[in-house]
């Protein structure tokens, strides 16, 4: 079931499809909706949207993923999907599969080179994350992840309200300046009802190659303060290392026992 909390017509809304932000396609049956977020860019929300996507679909989901960062897109390079174009029959569009048949939709599918950028105006925006969803022929999925830009501005507002999310993930690093801006995203998903399912710290620590000892790069009280002032719970800890770096260039593929481990542990409480 999808959560209505964060319609702005709940409890004045009937049973009329158009009532709600969005008309859902006929063809479609999504399950789950789960917003992975940020409050500020940088800290690998993109990357943490496809290694979650690439986990859940070893495990035997069927996954989708609906790029809503039209001006700053990424997802077709991190899924090995940068040179492919998105197909249409005029009125519904087809997602992009990779390997795996990890569907996705972005507006890179629609450009004719990833380096062109979208200029468009809020507005425009909107309408064309509205349209991912509702004008893609998802088929049936068991989560379909959506990856927002950073910030708390009209997408995020768009799929809080209009989409039927189920929730939200939070990407983080364990620095106070930007936990500050990550607790503002969290704040506006409560304003707005929205269920945050809690917060993936990013470049957590590095792992020492000769004793495997983890180094915290900051200081870890600072986390644990802002898990506590935030009530919020700490999904999972990611390391920084060459694998998830080498993501950017190559695209998600096989993933390291290690960092599987730490994935399964993730997922497990979505």
């Amino acid at each position: 079931m999808s959560n209505c909390n964060s319609c702005p017509s709940k409890g004045n809304c009937n049973t009329n499809a158009n009532s709600c932000g969005v008309v859902n396609h006929p063809y479609n049956k999504i399950k789950k909706v789960i917003g992975v977020m940020s409050g500020k860019g940088g800290v690998g929300k993109s990357t943490v949207t496809t290694l979650l996507a690439k986990k859940l679909n070893s495990l035997g989901y069927n996954v989708g993923i609906l790029d809503s960062d039209i001006t700053g897109p990424s997802i077709p390079r991190l899924m090995g999907l940068k040179d492919e174009r998105a197909m249409s029959n005029g009125n519904d569009i087809y997602p992009v599969a990779n390997e795996d048949n990890i569907k996705t939709m972005s507006i890179n599918y629609m450009v004719d080179t990833e380096s062109q950028p979208v200029v468009w105006k809020g507005p425009m925006i909107t309408n064309a994350v509205k349209q991912f969803y509702s004008n893609v022929l998802w088929g049936e999925l068991d989560y379909l992840l959506i990856d927002m830009p950073p910030g708390t501005g009209d997408v995020a507002m768009t799929v809080m309200q209009s989409l039927p999310i189920n929730g939200v993930i939070m990407v983080s690093v364990p620095q106070d300046m930007i936990s500050m801006i990550v607790a503002k995203a969290i704040n506006m998903a409560k304003m707005l009802n929205v269920n945050v399912l809690g917060v993936i710290e990013n470049m957590s620590y590095i792992e020492c190659p000769d004793c495997n000892k983890k180094i915290k790069l900051f200081d870890g009280e600072e986390s644990d303060v802002f898990f506590k002032e935030n009530n919020i719970d700490l999904l999972g800890e990611l390391p920084m290392t060459k694998e998830i770096i080498n993501i950017t260039h190559n695209g998600v593929k096989e993933i390291s026992d290690d960092l599987d481990s730490i994935l399964s542990n993730i997922v497990s409480k979505l």
